[in-house]
C-alpha cells in the first residue's frame, strides 16, 4: 500500500472516530475511501468494522474511567442489538446496502428535526424514564437499530442515540457512552461473519483502526469534558452532514 494511502487512512479514521464516538455518521468518511483505495463495496463494508471494534474498545474503555458508564446495568440493551447485528451481517453478504438509502435518509431527517425542536429532552436525563430493567419495546427497538447496524454500519450511531434518549431517557453524554458499548458488543459477532464470508482486509482494516483510535479517544474526552449541551450541537452538525450525503449534495 502506498504511504499516501496510509496516510489518508489514518487521517480519516481520526476524524471518524471522533465522529463516531460524540455522535455518529463516521463511516461516511470510511466507506468512501476504503472503495477509492480499490475495495469492493462488500469489503469495505467488512473491512471497516475492524476500525469500528477497535475504536470502541478505546471509548468504552475511557467511558468507563471516567465513570460514565456502569456494566452491571448497561448490558441489558446489548443483548437485543447482538441478536438483530448476527442477522443483518448476514443479509449484508448477499444485498447491496444502497436498496437502504432512501429510508436512511428520510429516517435521519425526523431524527435531526427532533434534536433541533427539542433541545432538552437530549440535554437532561429524564429521571422518570430510565428503568433499569429495559421494557419489551425497547428490546424491540434495539434488536431492531441492531439488525441495521450488522446490515450496514453506517448512521446506526445516530438510532442507538435516539433510542437512548427518547426511549429509554438518557442525556447525550450517559447515551454515547452505552451506545459504543452496544455496538462494540455486535461488532464482534458482525466481524466474524464478514471474516467467515472473506469480506475482509485485515492490513486496510488495521491501518484504519489506528487513527479511529486515536480519534474515539479524544470524542470521549470531549463528551465527558463538553458534557451534552455541546455533543448536541456536534450530533446536529454529523447529521445534517450525513443527510446532505445521503441526498447526494456531495456528488
Amino acid at each position: 500500500m502506498e504511504w499516501y494511502m496510509i496516510l489518508a487512512l489514518v487521517g480519516t479514521g481520526i476524524a471518524a472516530g471522533f465522529i463516531n464516538t460524540t455522535a455518529g455518521g463516521g463511516s461516511m468518511l470510511t466507506m468512501p475511501l476504503l472503495m477509492f483505495i480499490g475495495l469492493p463495496a462488500n469489503i469495505a463494508n467488512g473491512t471497516n468494522r475492524i476500525a469500528i471494534l477497535l475504536q470502541n474498545v478505546i471509548a468504552v474503555k475511557t467511558f468507563k474511567q471516567k465513570h460514565v458508564l456502569d456494566f452491571t446495568k448497561d448490558y441489558r440493551l446489548a443483548i437485543p442489538a447482538i441478536v438483530g447485528s448476527i442477522i443483518g451481517a448476514l443479509f449484508a453478504v448477499e444485498i447491496d446496502p444502497n436498496l437502504l438509502k432512501n429510508i436512511i435518509a428520510g429516517l435521519m431527517v425526523l431524527l435531526l428535526l427532533l434534536v433541533v425542536l427539542k433541545p432538552e429532552v437530549w440535554i437532561t436525563d429524564q429521571i422518570g424514564k430510565v428503568n433499569p430493567k429495559p421494557s419489551p419495546l425497547q428490546y424491540i427497538i434495539f434488536f431492531a437499530i441492531g439488525l441495521f447496524g450488522g446490515f450496514i454500519q453506517m448512521g446506526v450511531g445516530f438510532f442507538l442515540l435516539a433510542g437512548l434518549v427518547l426511549g429509554c431517557g438518557h442525556n447525550l453524554v450517559r447515551a454515547n457512552a452505552i451506545k459504543v458499548f452496544i455496538i462494540l458488543i455486535y461488532t464482534i459477532f458482525s466481524l466474524g461473519i464478514f471474516i467467515y464470508n472473506k469480506q475482509v482486509d485485515i492490513v486496510a482494516g488495521l491501518i484504519l483502526a489506528a487513527g479511529n483510535m486515536l480519534g474515539a479517544w479524544l470524542g470521549a474526552n470531549f463528551t465527558v469534558k463538553g458534557g451534552a449541551k455541546y455533543v448536541r450541537y456536534i450530533l446536529i452538525l454529523a447529521m445534517l452532514i450525513v443527510i446532505l450525503n445521503l441526498f447526494g449534495v456531495f456528488g
